[in-house]
């Protein structure tokens, strides 16, 4: 496969990290419980060529191989050191390195900043010695690393087969797991693996980047447990999904993120579901399942991509059928609509009782004759209203289940899809029963690069990974964006805010959201008996909303600082005094700078807009259905900021209720070009203001021609808060 750019893998940084031409193993050992002898133990008998040194003071040769007493005595400096010494004893072993012109390192120790304080200071220690004496560092805390293609591997792993199949994982048992998966396969082969550790020198964007270079690597597969920097992965992954498929398997699904009271937008900030939709927006197929990985990343190895969601299902019995249409259904594929002529031909090659109809099942016609199953696949793969092939049932079986003279018809149709699959865009995936005790038909197709599942529902997670990465290919390149300017009255808004050392305050934030173009309501800030009264001739005969102005009062609702529907100026006067008394009453201390008064937003579609820079992945933009149940239902969807429209409109097709915005029971749709406006604008709101730290609209009312800001709320960086 092509490299993503003009750099080949012997210009890599990693280069010397991942494919070393010599190594010294820092605390070799020929003690076997050691990890010093695992590695030297890995790198004999897997044949590596490079020079190897191992350095013990203690013993004169290793395994048979010379031992030198210290990195210094190594006759010739090596392009890679393994320290396997206790942690306590790294930095020093890292500034030694630095001084024999070594240029990596991999760090097998733990008890650095993953037990607390004082191996934080360890760990800063460490990678001061390494930026001094220029030393790449991976771990510590790693499992390890191998490079298959170069007979390379540290683990001392064997039965593995070198493949295409790169590993990034932040857990050695995962690999462990991949590998005993792949060994009973029998066809899948990995190129690289590394366990990246505590990440404190480099993290999974320079993995990811190696990868995508690696000519040895079509897919590139990670194990993720948390990200050192978000944003550089994100930025990563664009570029090397466009040229190859990276599979991303995140663990903390059920982890609550980060909590925050001060917004909606800050309690759903940092969870799983924000994670996975960036990495999906940087063109990442997210696997829910750890036993998805593999099958997930073979399938995208060999095939790549599927031009659509249409799937044609060839079955042999008509419970598997129903099940394949099911997990089809559940995946947001579709049942293809096969043509006429594509079922008259159907027909044709089948008995009286078969269904041509989508899935379509051969109901006993290939008993006798397996082979028809090709022949079938073959006549849906030329509709051009398919674009992807499912083979389920017992094919590879049949011999075995009927009777041996039927297992050269079987090799016969395995050679008739392997054709198709090699001449065919559409790619042809297989779920056969027999799939476990790997029948001769069988292994023929794995071996030429069809993928066999023995179950239905892998079977289908590929199919729905090749459609989603065929969509990312497919999307049209969104024009270049011009640099986010800030308003010279929100620059003066945000300058006054932060010489009080507080947030925006409502009227402020919607007056800045005003200058850049976003749709509020008309307002009034309420001070005293005459504001109040002015407020009341501005707005008379409209039903009112009043809301406390406070930068101590979030929530205004729980404190009671707010009054709906009101008209008249008594009724003004009485909701503005008991706002003010609950308000007080709520929090004696708060600053009350007024009450806001504005006309009732009529009735339409609550939806919420949130923006904020989180931790790991920098601006993010969050839409969803809004009102008070929004942390409730969680029907959310995030993008990593600036957006584009294409972005945007993927995030209103995303939620499960979706069709609210088209309208249901005879109430119309809402206009979802402005919702769109709204959310490119609002995106790069934190390009030209780098003191917000956190944006929330909420609700903001959808109509069929346009919305309303019903509530704003920005916040800004303390002092103490360093914005990017």
């Amino acid at each position: 496969m092509k490299p993503f750019d003009d750099a080949c893998l012997e210009e890599s940084p990693l280069h010397a990290l991942l494919a070393p031409a010599s190594i010294a193993v820092i605390g070799a050992s020929n003690d076997p419980t050691k990890r010093g002898y695992k590695a030297m133990l890995g790198l004999i008998q897997g044949g590596y060529s490079g020079a190897v040194y191992p350095v013990n003071p203690k013993a004169d040769t290793i395994l048979g191989v010379r031992a030198w007493p210290d990195i210094k005595a190594v006759p010739k400096a090596p392009a890679l050191a393994l320290i396997c010494t206790p942690a306590a004893t790294v930095p020093a072993l890292i500034e030694a390195c630095g001084r024999r012109g070594v240029k990596g390192a991999i760090i097998l120790a733990s008890g650095f900043g993953e037990t607390g304080a004082a191996g934080a200071r360890l760990e800063r220690d460490m990678l001061s010695r390494a930026r001094a004496g220029g030393v790449r560092l991976i771990g510590p805390n790693t499992s390890g690393v191998f490079n298959l293609h170069y007979r390379f591997n540290l683990l001392a792993l064997d039965h593995l087969r070198a493949g295409d199949i790169g590993v990034v994982s932040q857990s050695g048992n995962m690999l462990l797991s991949l590998a005993l998966e792949a060994e009973h396969h029998g066809q899948v082969g990995f190129s690289t693996y590394v366990g990246p550790g505590n990440q404190s020198d480099l993290g999974f964007d320079d993995y990811l980047r190696y990868l995508g270079e690696d000519p040895h690597t079509r897919v590139a597969t990670l194990y993720v447990e948390g990200f050192r920097d978000g944003r550089a992965f994100l930025d990563a992954a664009r570029k090397v999904s466009a040229a190859k498929p990276v599979v991303v398997y995140k663990s903390g699904a059920t982890a609550q993120g980060q909590q925050s009271a001060s917004s909606h937008t800050g309690a759903l900030a940092g969870s799983y579901p924000m994670t996975v939709d960036l990495l999906r927006q940087a063109g990442v197929n997210v696997v829910p399942y750890s036993d998805d990985i593999l099958p997930v990343a073979e399938g995208l190895g060999q095939l790549q991509r599927s031009p659509g969601r249409r799937v044609a299902v060839i079955a042999d019995g008509g419970g598997q059928a129903t099940i394949a249409a099911d997990r089809l259904a559940e995946a947001g594929l579709e049942l293809a609509t096969l043509t006429a002529d594509c079922q008259a031909r159907l027909s044709a090659a089948l008995s009286a009782q078969a269904s041509t109809v989508n899935p379509v099942d051969v109901a006993g016609a290939t008993d006798a004759h397996p082979a028809l199953l090709a022949t079938c696949m073959a006549i849906v793969a030329a509709d051009p209203g398919v674009d992807a092939v499912l083979l389920v049932g017992m094919f590879g079986g049949y011999a075995r289940r009927f009777d041996e003279s039927l297992a050269d018809d079987e090799m016969r149709g395995a050679e008739t899809m392997v054709e198709l699959a090699g001449t065919a865009v559409k790619p042809v995936v297989v779920y056969s029963l027999y799939a476990p005790v790997k029948p001769p038909a069988l292994t023929r197709l794995r071996t030429a690069g069809v993928p066999v599942y023995a179950s239905i529902e892998k079977a289908v997670s590929v199919l729905a990974a090749l459609s989603e990465r065929g969509a990312y290919l497919d999307r049209p390149v969104p024009p270049a964006l011009p640099p986010a300017v800030p308003g010279s009255r929100g620059q003066a808004l945000v300058a006054g805010a932060r010489a009080k050392g507080r947030s925006l305050l409502e009227p402020e934030a919607k007056a800045l959201l005003a200058e850049h173009g976003i749709g509020v309501l008309d307002e009034r800030l309420v001070r005293d008996a005459d504001e109040l009264a002015d407020a009341a001739r501005v707005f008379a005969g409209t039903p009112v909303a009043m809301k406390v102005v406070s930068p101590d009062i979030i929530h205004k609702s729980d404190a009671g600082g707010v009054a709906l529907n009101l008209e008249g100026e008594a009724a003004l006067a009485e909701a503005y005094a008991g706002i003010l008394r609950s308000a007080r009453e709520y929090d004696s201390h708060a600053r009350i700078d007024g009450v806001l008064v504005t006309p009732m937003a009529p009735k339409g579609v609550e939806v919420i807009v949130g923006l904020m820079r989180d931790d790991t992945f920098g601006p993010v933009v969050m839409f969803g259905l809004g009102g008070v149940l929004v942390e409730v239902l969680e029907d959310v969807a995030f993008r990593a900021a600036p957006l584009s429209r294409e972005d945007a409109a993927g995030m209103l097709e995303q939620l499960k209720a979706r069709r609210v915005l088209d309208g249901v029971r005879g109430a119309p749709g809402v206009d979802k070009d402005a919702l769109i406006d709204l959310l490119v604008s609002v995106s790069r709101l934190m390009e030209a203001y780098p003191d917000i730290t956190e944006l929330d609209l909420n609700p903001v009312i959808a109509y069929p021609d346009g919305y309303a800001v019903v509530d704003a709320r920005i916040l800004l960086a303390t002092d103490e808060e360093s914005a990017p």
